[in-house]
């Protein structure tokens, strides 16, 4: 899961290298942290947030398939 959102965050990125996702384990549940560059973020979370509700679902996705419960939080 963390290689989909670092693929998808680093697609939208004008600074794909600044890209940073770092995976936290709870029990059965992950969360997983983004960070980018600041001129990114309004890249990343969208217009009314559709591009993060975007990567959130499909996360949602991945994560049902994996059999664990996923969480998106954008630094």
């Amino acid at each position: 899961m963390k290689v989909l959102i670092e693929y998808l965050a680093r697609a939208l990125a004008d600074h794909p290298d600044e890209v940073l996702v770092e995976e936290e384990h709870d029990g059965d549940r992950v969360i997983l942290h983004l960070y980018v560059n600041d001129e990114d973020k309004g890249r990343i979370i969208g217009r009314d947030g559709r591009c993060a509700n975007a990567i959130r679902s499909l996360l949602h996705v991945a994560s049902v398939r994996a059999g664990v419960r996923a969480s998106l939080s954008i630094e």
